[in-house]
Formats: C-alpha cells, sequence, structure tokens
C-alpha cells in the first residue's frame, strides 16, 4: 500500500470530504480504482465517486458509503491509501510462477542461523532466472549463473524474500545447488 493523501474535514453535511495529496498530485489519481482507508489495521476499499481538484495539493471527494458528515468525522485525519503498482504487477496465482523469469536471484553470503536475524545481511547475485520448469510436486526454476544454468527447487522453505519492484527474489540455495 502507497499513502497518497489524507482525509483533512468534511465540506458540507452530505460526506463530501477534502483530501490532502502528498507526493502524488491529485489528477494523477486513477478514478477507476478503489482507495483505502485503515480500519483497525485493514485496508478497506472506497471508491471515489466525485473529484474535484483544488489547488495544487487538494482535492473535493466524494466516496461510496460515505454519506453524511458524520461518516467524514470518523474518518478525518485518516490516510488514504492505493494498491502499489509494484506489487500489483506480479500474481503469482494469476501469471504462474512463469512471470519470475528476468528476475535476479539473490542469495545470503553468510547464512544466520535465524532468518530475518540480520535484516544487513550481504547478498550476493546468483543470476538471473530463465525459466520456469513446472515438475508435478517439484516445481523449478531455472537460473543462469557464471558456471552453467541450474536448476533451483522453487519450494516456500527457500524463499526468504521477494522484492518485486526490483524483480529480486532472495533464496537460500541449498548445498550442492551451485
Amino acid at each position: 500500500m502507497l499513502q497518497i493523501a489524507q482525509v483533512l474535514k468534511s465540506n458540507g453535511t452530505d460526506g463530501e470530504l477534502v483530501m490532502g495529496f502528498r507526493e502524488i498530485a491529485p489528477e494523477d489519481i486513477n478514478l477507476q480504482e478503489p482507495v483505502f482507508i485503515m480500519f483497525d489495521g485493514l485496508p478497506v476499499p472506497f471508491f471515489i465517486e466525485s473529484f474535484q481538484k483544488r489547488g495544487n495539493t487538494k482535492a473535493l471527494v466524494r466516496l461510496t458509503d460515505i454519506c453524511s458528515q458524520e461518516d467524514v468525522e470518523e474518518i478525518a485525519g485518516k490516510a488514504v491509501y492505493i494498491e502499489d503498482e509494484s506489487l500489483a504487477e506480479l500474481s503469482l496465482e494469476e501469471d504462474g510462477y512463469a512471470a519470475l523469469v528476468g528476475w535476479m536471484v539473490l542469495a545470503p553470503a553468510e547464512i544466520p542461523d535465524q532468518v530475518g536475524e540480520d535484516e544487513d545481511m550481504g547478498l550476493y547475485e546468483v543470476g538471473e532466472i530463465t525459466d520456469f520448469i513446472d515438475i508435478p510436486n517439484n516445481p523449478c526454476i531455472e537460473v543462469e549463473t557464471e558456471n552453467g544454468a541450474v536448476m533451483i527447487p522453487l519450494h516456500e522453505d527457500f524463499i526468504l524474500g521477494l522484492d518485486p519492484e526490483n524483480q529480486e527474489i532472495i533464496m537460500q540455495i541449498p548445498d550442492g545447488l551451485l
């Protein structure tokens, strides 16, 4: 989630509100996509019904299900988010693991006793994913390394992290595969 704005106050009594925008300009908002406001730590989607730009950083907005001044007062001061596009691009359910082709595989230089214990652990590039091989019950990726192509099982126990923005996957590579 990427924070784009904050609900500043109500504008009238029929649910219209004033939003102040941050790093993104109001005209850059995709009005067809929902915006999200956090309630109890969970993102709740709202669609924009009307949108009128006011200056460079503000807009008058009407959201679905926000129909009164009381509704606006409940969300006043809350941050407004959109889905981070870089995360939306990777959908393993829709695209399959083949979406990882072209990504770089990184591995820890030294594997700590507990994963996540050392956030600044040194990483090195293993190579680029060139193919996905869908072996039943044992999906693998083919990675082009400096010593040639190797197949690495794509098992959740080996995946330490994903970075969709940089198209990188951090993996603990089993001994003997490289």
